[in-house]
């Protein structure tokens, strides 16, 4: 991460120091008090910190700023770089069977888990849908299109490294969908991170609804 602007290093001295009052900053950074409840406004405004109010004998309380995830995000990640490698691994002792291999495996274990009550109606499975998929990281959530037709967004791909490195996890996705939802249930990706899409779209609708 560059720490060019002030307000690069103070995220960087929250990442390496941990969290810090408004007094803390501006000591660190030899600026007003004024300046440094700017710039952690700043920082609040674009969701990188957020602050906790400390009780501590008379007085007010002692608000203390920490980074959120979105600020640690800023920082260099490797757990994406080992992804790959460790795919380009198996690709070279294995080769594209061992591949497929892992991803059925994988998709195995998600159906398990997406599995969802006989007695659901559509829109309840999609919504359960979601709610895992978020806790996954995909921030994943349901609205309805213009049609009244379900679409099941997602708005970060949280194994975009492994998808651009091996595209069959990408269809995959669509796979374990189609096989969760069931047969009666048509999904078709409408949006797609991976070719240039702002972020991947899965329009889900009754298959009976599908005219020739």
């Amino acid at each position: 991460m560059k720490t060019n602007s002030t307000s690069d290093r103070v995220l960087f001295h929250l990442k390496t120091r941990g969290p810090a009052t408004a007094q803390d900053i501006a000591a660190a950074f030899a600026m007003t008090s004024m300046g440094a409840h700017k710039v952690l406004q700043g920082l609040l405004d674009t969701g990188l910190v957020a602050f906790t109010d400390i009780a501590g004998g008379r007085g007010r309380p002692k608000r203390t700023y920490a980074l959120t995830a979105a600020g640690h995000g800023r920082f260099p990640d490797r757990h994406s770089d080992l992804t790959v490698e460790l795919l380009d691994q198996v690709r070279t002792l294995f080769g594209e069977a061992g591949l497929d291999r892992l991803i059925a495996a994988r998709e195995a274990e998600q159906m398990r888990r997406y599995h969802s009550a006989p007695d659901q109606t559509l829109e309840q499975q999609v919504h359960q849908l979601a709610e895992m998929r978020a806790r996954e990281g995909y921030m994943a959530r349901v609205e309805r299109n213009a049609h009244g037709e379900l679409l099941l967004i997602e708005d970060h791909c949280p194994i975009c490294a492994a998808a651009s490195s091996c595209q069959g996890f990408c269809r995959s996705e669509l796979t374990i969908f189609r096989a969760v939802l069931g047969p009666d249930i048509e999904v078709s990706r409408e949006e797609h991170l991976l070719t240039g899409g702002r972020r991947c779209t899965y329009r889900i609708r009754p298959a009976l609804a599908v005219t020739a």
